[in-house]
């Protein structure tokens, strides 16, 4: 199963009120191992940075102005994602910036399947905090690089929250294949969400398990 890690950084919160991206990063898992193949770029978003997405990922307007414009990166966005599951964290929002951004060049929507991770972390976790920085906390994740948001160390934290996440105990990386991984999520979103959690195959289960005895040793012993 090859899937994508995905994240964007923008001018501020909604695409509905012409607030465009200024960052997408991506990192691609196989076998929910991470590969060495990434897609990421500044775009310059043909506006001005809100005042709080400045505050939240520090991208000033002369910066961003140098960058290229997503028209010029699209088609090499779209042939990375190709036929990839997507794993996103608030998946709504990422989704519906990049959605504007395509409807504007008059290219089709995004119609890929959805894993989102807010969502996962909300049923597993009800009541608590599912921030990533909170989810990093609770996985004894190393998120000390993340002063400010930046879509590529986002997306490497993210993909070990997620690994853990479909690990189904909290917080060890101890592996587990009794637990039914086919339970049904209710996402109640416009974004068609993929609505099960995969059940990892047996050669899966095996490809990853060194690379999370690596993150035991990372995490908990450096």
């Amino acid at each position: 199963m090859i899937e994508v890690v995905l994240d964007t950084e923008t001018t501020g919160l909604s695409a509905s009120e012409g607030h465009r991206i200024v960052e997408i990063g991506c990192i691609e898992l196989k076998d929910l191992i991470p590969t060495n193949n990434k897609f990421h770029c500044y775009l310059n978003p043909e506006r001005k940075v809100s005042e709080e997405a400045f505050k939240v990922h520090g991208y000033t307007d002369d910066f961003l102005s140098k960058q290229k414009k997503f028209s010029q990166i699209a088609e090499d966005f779209l042939k990375f994602i190709k036929g990839k599951r997507l794993v996103i964290h608030n998946a709504e929002f990422d989704v519906s910036h990049l959605n504007n951004e395509l409807n504007i060049l008059g290219k089709n929507k995004i119609n890929h399947e959805i894993i989102d991770t807010l969502q996962i972390a909300r049923e597993k976790f009800p009541g608590s905090s599912i921030s990533l920085d909170a989810l990093c906390k609770r996985y004894n994740i190393d998120n000390s690089r993340r002063e400010k948001h930046n879509a590529v160390i986002d997306c490497e934290l993210l993909s070990k929250v997620y690994i853990n996440l479909l690990d189904q105990r909290e917080p060890t990386f101890e592996l587990s294949v009794e637990k039914d991984f086919n339970s049904e999520v209710n996402y109640n979103n416009k974004v068609q969400y993929f609505n099960k959690i995969v059940k990892p195959s047996e050669e899966e289960l095996k490809l990853h398990k060194d690379f999370l005895k690596r993150e035991i040793k990372k995490n908990h012993f450096n």
